[in-house]
């Protein structure tokens, strides 16, 4: 494998987050006074960054939960201290294609980034090859992030794949010009209804397992996608 860059999102991706994130986060928005379930949580704000959904609760629903965030970060980071995990075969997937760059590009900050990595034993697979929303103007589903990305790399947009779980996140990289990987392996996928929402953008392939990445970035790479 040769000539391409990959750019992999972090929760759901990488680290099996999203159930810990969605339950603490819906838990923070009811009790700032906000209607809403976690499957609404699934269903529209998984892949967006946390200034974006306060926002759209507060433009909805008329609540501000930002009072109660350091709150939300404490019980979240417990909570992956004790039950975060990889998600399965990332790791030998990502060393199956280890003569290819990569980077991590989340939504989160770049603490919470860091520190998943740690706990899930995938840090020294990225160094400090890590994006995150907070270093550009306007997080996924605009371009922004996986622009950034692609220079830190100073890699062609039009050369990298993007490994995405969100629809947030499939639309940014279509919009930054990029290859895009729908991931469904997370244990969120089911809940979050991907394998209905993300065939729908238009992705150029979707991954069930970790295990097929590899192949499916190389047939990629040789169909000339990448």
């Amino acid at each position: 494998m040769q000539d391409a860059a990959l750019i992999f999102d972090c929760d759901g991706v990488l680290v099996d987050s999203e159930p810990l994130s969605v339950a603490e986060l819906g838990r923070t928005l009811r009790e700032a006074g906000a209607d809403i379930g976690d499957d609404e949580i699934f269903g529209r704000m998984i892949g967006r960054d946390i200034a974006q959904i306060l926002r759209m609760v507060r433009e909805e629903q008329g609540v501000d939960a930002t009072p109660l965030l350091p709150g939300y970060r404490d019980r979240l980071q417990r909570r992956f201290d004790a039950e975060l995990r990889p998600v399965p075969g990332i790791a030998q997937a990502i060393g199956a294609m280890a003569d290819l760059p990569r980077i991590v590009a989340s939504s989160s900050g770049p603490e919470r980034i860091a520190h998943s990595l740690r706990l899930t034993g995938l840090a020294d697979l990225f160094g400090d090859r890590i994006c995150s929303a907070v270093e550009v103007e306007n997080g996924k589903p605009a371009p922004d992030l996986f622009l950034l990305a692609a220079r830190r790399l100073g890699a062609d947009p039009a050369r990298c794949i993007v490994i995405e779980d969100s629809e947030a996140g499939v639309r940014a990289a279509k919009a930054a010009g990029m290859r895009v990987v729908g991931f469904l392996a997370g244990s969120h996928a089911g809940v979050a209804g991907l394998a209905q929402k993300l065939p729908a953008l238009g992705p150029d392939a979707l991954a069930r397992r970790a295990e097929e990445l590899p192949a499916i970035i190389g047939r990629l790479m040789a169909n000339g996608a990448a």
